[in-house]
């Protein structure tokens, strides 16, 4: 686990997310015993009052159940609560903690070839380099119509967008459509960002609708399909 940043989630919530997304991937089974709190804390690099912190989360989630004296189990369920629940990019190996590095942001024009979304002809276009378990996976392209904000900072953006979404603009990402489509890594591509620009590549288009029913967001992302999948599970 790397040093908290400014804009990051909390440690013992990246925990927590890391092993959600780890147990829906099939790493951890039901029924499964995770080894001993100091054990496990030294794996993950972290503390063992931020393991438990992230266990009692876990576990007030309904997906632990903590026995005395025996030990931790997983409960795997679906349907469980979780920042990273529309985040559907996993390594190969199945989970990775999803983290973001900040390309840019700016307000602009929205491109005729975005599909209809919101009510303005401006949008905040966010540029973002998404990686698992810091191996870079995804090239990230939001377009949030700009009727929700006149301006968004690189100050104001979280490591969830959509935790900064529903905390500051008071929007909720309720439903969304995914296309998987074959495109070509864009020229901005950074350099951390293993296929290069112009090279074939996956690409999934999504169209988010808020609480009230309206499109309010298109992105893209590319994935890098040497490192990660693009993965849903239907319960």
């Amino acid at each position: 686990m790397t040093a908290q940043t400014r804009h990051s989630l909390p440690l013992y919530v990246q925990l927590s997310e890391m092993l959600i997304r780890e147990i829906n991937a099939g790493r951890y089974v039901d029924g499964e015993r995770l080894p001993p709190e100091r054990e496990m804390a030294a794996q993950l690099g972290t503390s063992v009052g931020t393991l438990r912190k992230a266990l009692a989360d876990l576990t007030e989630k309904g997906m632990l159940e903590r026995v005395q004296g025996s030990g931790n189990y997983i409960r795997a369920q679906a349907d469980t609560k979780s920042v990273y629940a529309f985040f559907r990019v996993e390594l190969l190996g199945g989970g990775g903690l999803p983290t973001a590095e900040l390309l840019s942001v700016d307000r602009v024009a929205k491109p005729e070839s975005l599909p209809a979304f919101g009510t303005s002809d401006q949008a905040h276009r966010v540029r973002r380099l998404r990686s698992l378990n810091k191996t870079p996976a995804v090239l990230e392209e939001i377009w949030l119509d700009g009727d929700y904000a006149q301006t968004v900072t690189a100050p104001d953006l979280s490591e969830s967008l959509y935790l900064f979404y529903r905390t500051r603009l008071g929007l909720w990402i309720t439903r969304a459509e995914d296309r998987v489509l074959m495109g070509t890594v864009p020229d901005w591509a950074p350099d951390d960002f293993g296929p290069r620009p112009g090279s074939p590549c996956v690409l999934v288009e999504r169209i988010s609708w808020a609480q009230d029913g309206v499109r309010a967001e298109v992105s893209h992302n590319w994935i890098d399909t040497n490192v990660a999948r693009y993965i849903a599970r239907l319960a």
